[in-house]
């Protein structure tokens, strides 16, 4: 699949890289690089639209705010050369860290993820993967069944079973990410993980534990009600993907849904919710 990578220079970088990363992801941009000129983001050449991303960036930014876009095409057959120029280690706290098969591991914390970076959003650069893994330190997953949802690369799944599940289902809508996920399980010597290509409507399963989803305000408002259904009383969901201003609409919902907030947290601008179910 031949992908289109969008060059948007932004000034000032704060928090407007954020706010472009949120509304490129509506649009269809599935992975983003942050640099210190704003960011890289990578859509399929087939869901490119330069007339509508046009439109978004007029509407998003501030008056102030100085940025210039560029476009080129990206052949398949250069996108892991592509991620292995840009790649850099993640360190999550001091508890985590996520590393390429090309890092040196000599500074790496204890717990490591080692992840082949293809096209899957979620390598642990961008915050929100960074806040759930933080968040899922202080979660017991001990024997739990867990839904990752929008898995990407697999890293929340992958850090599940380090975590003591034994039981999870891993699920993405696009199919390169299923198979990646599937690459990075076994990278990492995991026995437990499902990985699975489909939407919501995919998972007949019941009884989770532990609800995982990473993806953006309005999927996450129109699977609410699935995670509801799908999820054990007492059980732990975790959300992430949005804003600030998103945290009261996703709040309401998940209260109208059977959940009881436990409580938030952020990195810059982004922002993760957990719930318990009633």
């Amino acid at each position: 699949m031949d992908y289109i990578e969008l060059d948007l220079h932004i000034t000032p970088n704060k928090p407007w890289v954020d706010i472009a990363i949120a509304n490129l992801a509506e649009l269809g941009f599935d992975s983003f690089v942050e640099n210190e000129n704003g960011l890289l983001a990578y859509i399929p050449k087939n869901n490119f639209d330069e007339s509508i991303v046009n439109e978004i960036l007029i509407d998003i930014m501030d008056v102030e705010v100085v940025y210039q876009s560029s476009t080129r095409l990206i052949p398949h057959q250069n996108w892991n050369a592509t991620w292995e120029s840009e790649f850099e280690p993640v360190h999550v706290a001091d508890k985590l860290s996520i590393l390429a098969p090309f890092h040196e591991k000599k500074d790496a914390n204890d717990m490591q993820i080692e992840i082949m970076p293809k096209m899957s959003f979620g390598t642990g650069h961008h915050e929100t993967t960074q806040i759930m893994c933080e968040q899922m330190f202080d979660v017991n997953f001990h024997e739990k069944k867990v839904l990752d949802m929008g898995a990407g690369t697999g890293v929340l799944a992958i850090l599940a079973e380090k975590l003591g599940s034994k039981n999870i289902l891993a699920v993405d809508i696009e199919d390169w990410s299923a198979e990646n996920i599937v690459e990075n399980s076994h990278r990492n010597d995991c026995s437990y993980i499902e990985s699975r290509c489909g939407d919501i409507d995919c998972i007949s399963e019941n009884g989770f534990d532990i609800i995982l989803a990473n993806i953006n305000r309005n999927i996450l408002l129109s699977q609410l009600p699935v995670y509801s259904s799908k999820i054990k009383k007492g059980g732990t969901l975790m959300l992430s993907g949005f804003l600030e201003g998103d945290v009261d609409i996703l709040t309401n919902e998940a209260s109208n849904n059977g959940f009881e907030f436990l409580g938030k947290k952020n990195k810059d601008v982004w922002f993760s919710l957990v719930f318990k179910k009633r």
